[in-house]
């Protein structure tokens, strides 16, 4: 089946077919054909009033099954929360030992060490939480956090039903807003260590600024094929193709 052609059974029996898969413990949603159907609802109104609560329940099915480490969604914005305030911490120590304003003895090592903690710890925890508080802001749900795999970063996963009921550019932007907010913790941390006062060690600067331009040379190279760049592509395709259907209706 071609990406824009209707399946010959129909997207209600087709979608009755994978759901019945699902439910005998076969989750590869690729493979039966699951996707290709959801980027045929993506480009109509009617079918994603239609067919977004079942299309939701088949993914949730599907999840559930395949990732094991799953967690409450105000569960895992806690543990964020809690990453967050590690970085703080982490600012403040290099803020403490990393300037002559207290009354601490400077330690360059320790200064150095506070921003890369900082700099980790925000990484990491302000991902997630952007991608839920900008899907929220445009209507989305989201069942959980999960881990994949041990060493994996922390996802949140969505109610696709939600989902498929905003529009495409508020879907990318949700996909692009952790991506962004990730890239830019590096760059804030060097500026509020500019800012305050901190005479960080040169090591350490040079850590920051690796792992600011890592990121985004990393985001260029593999996130633009698999991952959320990938996806801010991939909705907004769905728009330009939406767009393209009402200008010839």
């Amino acid at each position: 089946m071609e990406a824009g052609e209707t399946p010959s059974g129909g997207l209600g029996g087709e979608l009755d077919r994978i759901e019945s898969a699902v439910d005998a413990g076969d989750t590869d949603l690729s493979r039966l054909g699951f996707w290709r159907l959801v980027a045929l609802i993506k480009r109509d109104d009617e079918l994603i009033e239609r067919y977004a609560q079942q299309v939701g329940r088949i993914d949730a099915k599907a999840f559930r099954v395949g990732v094991r480490i799953r967690i409450p969604v105000w569960a895992g914005n806690l543990l964020m929360a809690v990453g967050l305030a590690i970085g703080f911490g982490g600012f403040v120590l290099a803020a403490v030992r990393g300037t002559h304003n207290f009354t601490f003895e400077y330690d360059a090592p320790l200064a150095g060490i506070g921003l890369l903690v900082a700099a980790g710890a925000w990484d990491v925890a302000v991902h997630s939480p952007t991608h839920w508080l900008v899907g929220r802001a445009v209507g989305m749900r989201f069942l959980s956090y999960f881990l994949r795999t041990a060493t994996a970063p922390p996802g949140l996963k969505t109610d696709y039903a939600s989902y498929l009921r905003t529009s495409p550019v508020a879907r990318a932007w949700m996909h692009a807003s952790g991506a962004i907010a990730t890239k830019l913790v590096p760059f804030l941390v060097l500026a509020l260590a500019s800012v305050t006062g901190i005479d960080a060690p040169g090591w350490a600067i040079v850590v920051l600024w690796v792992l600011g331009i890592g990121q985004i040379f990393s985001d260029v190279l593999f996130s633009t094929r698999k991952s959320d760049w990938k996806k801010v592509r991939r909705e907004l395709a769905v728009a330009r193709a939406r767009e393209r259907i009402r200008a010839g209706a």
